[in-house]
């Protein structure tokens, strides 16, 4: 399997395991102590540092919205973003870092 296509399906478990979550489920703790929201969008600006850096642009922070069900939708951007722009390589370790963020839920 590509780096894409692994990201890319990796991510799809993701969002199926937590795009049916209520705004409850979102705030209760991970396996990190912190919240899963907190924990996914960590792993959305994770992505985004990487995007930024394969285009050679600056960093910057990935808007916390107010409806933590977007969280997904911003992840599936996100991911997809690095896979146009990031080297396989890079894509590679998203994935594991995705698949390792998705056992912490």
């Amino acid at each position: 399997m590509q780096p894409d296509d692994r990201l890319t399906a990796t991510v799809g478990r993701l969002v199926g395991q937590v795009g049916h979550w209520t705004p409850s489920r979102w705030a209760a703790s991970g396996a990190s102590g912190a919240s899963r929201a907190d924990t996914v969008h960590d792993l959305v600006q994770w992505l985004a540092d990487r995007c930024a850096d394969a285009e050679g642009r600056d960093r910057l922070p990935v808007p916390r919205l107010d409806n933590d069900l977007a969280l997904p939708d911003q992840l599936r951007v996100v991911a997809a973003d690095l896979t146009r722009f990031g080297g396989p390589a890079l894509v590679d370790e998203a994935a594991e870092k995705v698949r390792a963020v998705r056992g912490q839920l």
